[in-house]
């Protein structure tokens, strides 16, 4: 076959990997200057880095394989990072689980309850048939007490979901728990994350290098503008004012873009993909002169404009970006959101206070330059039974496949997942290639 891909993000590079190694043809369009979607890089000190924070859990075994099986593994770096919890301007430390029992924010009975069913949900293999049809503020304000939820979880959710934030199933944040735990070896023992020397950007560029090694063609700065149906089946793309024929299409776009590169797509399919509401993610990344704080992960659960305060460079060393010290500042926000609306300079302005309340002494000097990123797929919302607003991958148009972050539930958006996605959507192409053909009218 000839396989058409749009988005040369993880998910499309993977599938067109597992496509070459069954045969077939692959052809990749990204609009952006480079391969990475969602991982994508810009230059800081000499160094990529990401323009959103990435690392790696230990659970992450997809795309541990990856980094191996391009020659990377000697660039893999696993860190105990130093996380904490901001409430009421005061800096919790989260490193291992007896910080809890430190977390004076609320009373100890609260500490002990939030402790206790962290460990029970930790234990809970099944917690897509258990909570599929309830809410996460529901079960955790009933497990926990108001106290506990309010200090930590609500605010969690309330900035990742923000208006949809009651909506949240139990699903989603039970997976989290889930798999945070994943990354600890045992009760009392430390987190460890993973990074990848000189960004993400060094697996994702050598998997496009090895597409194109086996004859694959990756279109750069092209946008897919139209798939196009004849007679009921997907028979090609039109990319950067140009009509190239494809057997298969396989979109790897949000579904709010692929409702209008693909408009003839099934009411019933774009109903489901309607369905699907999503956050922007924004991340204003800062450098500065010195650090913030000495954290990795500092989540915030007071009414600051942003929800986490990731420092890159306590997690990996300043020398590596020219002594740069680097800052995300993390939010989600609906579409129509006022930030997004603002540059750099506005943004930061915005958030200049909360700078000084997780750090009073932080003085605009101290910042040498800023970048403001967003995203409008960045984070789904994940609702109660979910799994009925999952889209298929084949989209009910012959030869017309999608994949993307709406179907990785239970787990949540990331690389590793993205990876699976990529493989699994692949494989599905090629076992239907022969019914694909036989739709067309045309020979295997």
């Amino acid at each position: 076959m000839r396989v058409g891909i749009v988005g040369a993000g993880v998910a499309g590079l993977a599938a067109a990997k597992t496509l070459q190694e069954l045969g077939h043809e692959v052809t990749l369009f990204e609009g952006r200057h480079e391969v990475g979607g969602q991982v994508v890089t810009f230059p800081v000190g000499g160094t990529p880095l990401e323009c959103f924070y990435h690392h790696l859990f230990t659970s992450d075994t997809v795309a541990i394989r990856y980094i191996h099986e391009l020659g990377l593994g000697h660039h893999l770096r696993w860190i105990e990072p130093y996380n904490g919890h901001l409430v009421n301007g005061k800096r919790y430390p989260f490193v291992t689980p007896f910080d809890l029992l430190r977390f004076d924010a609320i009373p100890l009975a609260s500490r002990i309850r939030l402790g206790l069913v962290a460990l029970y949900l930790r234990r809970q293999a099944d917690g897509l048939d258990k909570y599929e049809n309830v809410t996460a503020r529901g079960w955790m304000e009933r497990a926990v007490g108001s106290r506990a939820f309010n200090a930590f979880w609500g605010p969690l959710l309330r900035g990742k979901f923000a208006d949809h934030a009651d909506d949240v199933g139990m699903v989603w944040l039970w997976n989290k728990i889930y798999l945070r735990f994943a990354s600890r070896k045992g009760t009392g023992s430390k987190e460890s994350l993973g990074y990848l020397e000189g960004s993400f950007r060094r697996y994702y560029t050598a998997l496009a290098g090895l597409i194109e090694g086996r004859g694959g063609t990756i279109h750069l700065n092209t946008n897919a503008e139209q798939v196009s149906v004849e007679d009921g089946a997907a028979t090609g793309l039109r990319a950067g004012g140009e009509f190239f024929p494809f057997d298969q299409v396989l979109m790897t776009t949000p579904n709010i873009i692929t409702r209008r590169i693909a408009p003839d797509l099934p009411a019933d399919y774009a109903a489901i993909l309607d369905s699907v509401k999503y956050q922007w993610a924004t991340c204003l990344v800062l450098t500065l002169n010195r650090p913030l704080t000495d954290m990795y992960w500092l989540s915030i659960a007071d009414d600051l404009p942003f929800v986490a305060c990731v420092e890159h460079t306590n997690f990996m060393r300043p020398e590596d970006y020219d002594g740069n010290h680097i800052l995300y500042l993390s939010n989600y926000v609906s579409p129509g959101h006022p930030v997004l609306e603002m540059e750099a300079d506005e943004v930061f302005e915005h958030y200049l206070e909360g700078l000084k309340v997780i750090n009073p002494r932080f003085d605009p000097s101290w910042v040498r330059e800023k970048w403001f990123f967003k995203d409008p797929g960045g984070q789904p919302v994940i609702g109660t039974n979910y799994s009925k607003s999952i889209p298929p991958f084949r989209t009910g148009v012959p030869g017309l496949y999608l994949a993307n972050t709406t179907q990785v539930y239970p787990e949540d958006r990331g690389q590793n997942y993205s990876l699976r996605l990529g493989e699994e959507v692949a494989a599905l192409m090629d076992r239907d290639a022969p019914s694909v053909a036989a739709a067309k009218g045309a020979w295997i």
